[in-house]
């Protein structure tokens, strides 16, 4: 499927969104927000994964300062567009993973780093490039960067707008791996699959038990983990994974 600003397909339990504006390097304008938070709130019901990727050489550039509204309300805009489209990303029923096949850019580098996991392309750079034009990091920015690189390293990506390259975001800890650009696309499908052939709702709990790590004190984490790990013992998958181990055969998962 093929909307305005987006390509969608969807084969094996794995839903792949590319974003596609490539004459301006994926930039986000509203439509290309509003379908992108559509999509995601109404995947096909057997996707086990997303991949959210970009089409041409870029994966997004950011905010599209050539649209329409760009200037009018940067407030309301990132009220009602970004932060639903975040929104969407950041509570999928299933996990996603930002493929990053190039640039990565202000708002785009930040749409990215909301996915559950990060694969990059060695050539892909990550770039906080507010500050060249008189902005602060929005999109998340501010939230996600320090917590997995540090206030000394988010600060000078913020200051300087310097582009990171993915080898050193790998490093870093900002992304889960660089790989080389001609092993991409069958890296991302082997971890797309491994996800989508997974049990689903121990990767939803999981996301849930990490997300919330960072403003409970250890008892408290105990406390969540006690509950969420109660929750998975009564799924169907632990059952299966218990079985699968004592046969000592794989695993076949529902995500039930």
């Amino acid at each position: 499927m093929t909307t305005q600003t987006i390509t969608v397909t969807h084969q094996g339990g794995i839903t792949r969104i590319a974003l596609n504006r490539p004459e301006v390097r994926n930039a986000l304008n509203s439509t290309m927000r509003a379908e992108l938070t559509e999509t995601l709130r109404n995947l096909p019901q057997d996707t086990r994964c997303v991949v959210l990727t970009g089409t041409g050489q870029a994966f997004c550039s950011g905010q599209d300062l050539g649209d329409a509204t760009a200037g009018l309300d940067v407030e309301r805009i990132l009220r009602e567009e970004y932060e639903p489209m975040l929104a969407a990303i950041t509570q999928a029923p299933v996990p996603v993973i930002a493929a990053v096949n190039g640039i990565a850019a202000g708002a785009g580098a930040n749409l990215a780093l909301a996915a559950d996991v990060v694969i990059a392309t060695e050539s892909a750079v990550f770039v906080q490039a507010f500050s060249r034009i008189g902005l602060i990091p929005d999109a998340g920015g501010t939230f996600i960067i320090p917590r997995s690189v540090g206030n000394a390293r988010a600060m000078g990506m913020m200051l300087f707008s310097e582009p990171v390259p993915a080898r050193q975001a790998a490093d870093w800890g900002m992304i889960w791996e660089a790989v080389p650009d001609a092993e991409f696309e069958a890296r991302v499908t082997a971890r797309a699959t491994t996800l989508a052939q997974g049990a689903t709702q121990a990767f939803l709990a999981t996301r849930e038990a990490i997300a919330r790590s960072s403003s409970h004190d250890l008892s408290e984490q105990l406390a969540l983990e006690a509950r969420l790990q109660g929750q998975m013992a009564a799924t169907s998958d632990f059952m299966e994974g218990v079985s699968a181990f004592m046969q000592k055969r794989p695993a076949k998962f529902t995500g039930r």
